[in-house]
């Protein structure tokens, strides 16, 4: 089956707390559909109940101050970014970057992260980094294509026995430009 190149009328809104559930959503389907064999059903159950439940994500939207970006398609959601402050004042953190399976390989999630590098750079931001799980190859290779090189390797207890195989990426963004 042939894909359908991208509609004319693609673009990147930013999340409100009315957008939490369908982005519940969207993460589940997607979660679902591009995890296993990198980790575990039972830990991909797991991550989404504790990160994705409505109070998590309210919690990152209103107080952590964290950005949700929402890429639509004509009317349809598919694809959704999270970035916001990371562990230095000039650095941010990509938190989530994910595109239904049925939109890859158009060049979606690359325009949606060069979005929200330019909203980190916009907003003061001269590196970005982010996290991805050292099986998750599609992945890795989005984010080296991008201009992301990996920095270091972490492992964390994500609780409930756990754990986080990742490695840490970085993109220096340049020059910050404060609106």
């Amino acid at each position: 089956m042939t894909k359908p190149h991208p509609p004319r009328d693609l673009q990147i809104v930013r999340a409100s707390t009315e957008d939490i559930p369908a982005v519940a959503a969207l993460a589940g389907v997607i979660w679902r559909a591009h995890y296993p064999g990198i980790i575990s059903p039972a830990q991909i159950e797991f991550m989404l109940e504790k990160m994705y439940a409505a109070a998590v994500l309210k919690e990152e939207l209103t107080h952590r101050k964290i950005h949700f970006e929402r890429l639509l398609a004509g009317r349809e959601f598919i694809g959704f970014a999270a970035w916001g402050p990371g562990p230095a004042h000039h650095i941010g953190r990509l938190h989530k970057l994910y595109l239904h399976p049925d939109w890859h390989g158009r060049g979606l999630g690359s325009r949606l992260l060069q979005h929200c590098q330019d909203e980190a750079r916009r907003s003061g931001m001269r590196q970005l980094i982010l996290t991805v799980n050292k099986r998750n190859t599609k992945g890795i290779a989005a984010y080296t294509r991008n201009g992301f090189e990996v920095t270091a390797g972490v492992v964390t207890d994500f609780g409930g026995g756990f754990l986080l195989d990742d490695f840490v990426m970085a993109k220096d963004l340049g020059a910050s430009v404060r609106q």
